[in-house]
């Protein structure tokens, strides 16, 4: 229980900052389900324009902070792969 005013307003900037970048979060994991929900369904070009919205909305929250940016990097890495190889599945003729 913070008893100055100065530690009562920094309570209540860091519920702030909690619920703002909770709804970030919540929205760049949506994204990133979107395009892997995209793959698993076969729709190969709109998954390649979710995954290119996922891409900066990834960087967007590295540069912020709300990630790693090594996460970040890690993400968009195995979206790329999980794209690849989707492509390459349906180059071959192989469907599933």
């Amino acid at each position: 229980m913070p008893n100055s005013v100065n530690a009562k307003k920094a309570l209540r900037q860091s519920q702030k900052r909690r619920l703002h970048n909770r709804a970030q979060r919540s929205t760049l994991r949506t994204t990133i389900k979107k395009v892997r929900m995209l793959v698993e369904e076969g729709k190969l070009e709109d998954a390649q324009a979710a995954f290119r919205i996922a891409t900066k909305k990834l960087d967007q929250a590295a540069a912020k902070h709300l990630i790693h940016r090594n996460a970040a990097a890690r993400t968009k890495s195995r979206l790329s792969k999980v794209l690849k190889d989707a492509g390459a599945k349906v180059a071959s003729g192989q469907s599933s």
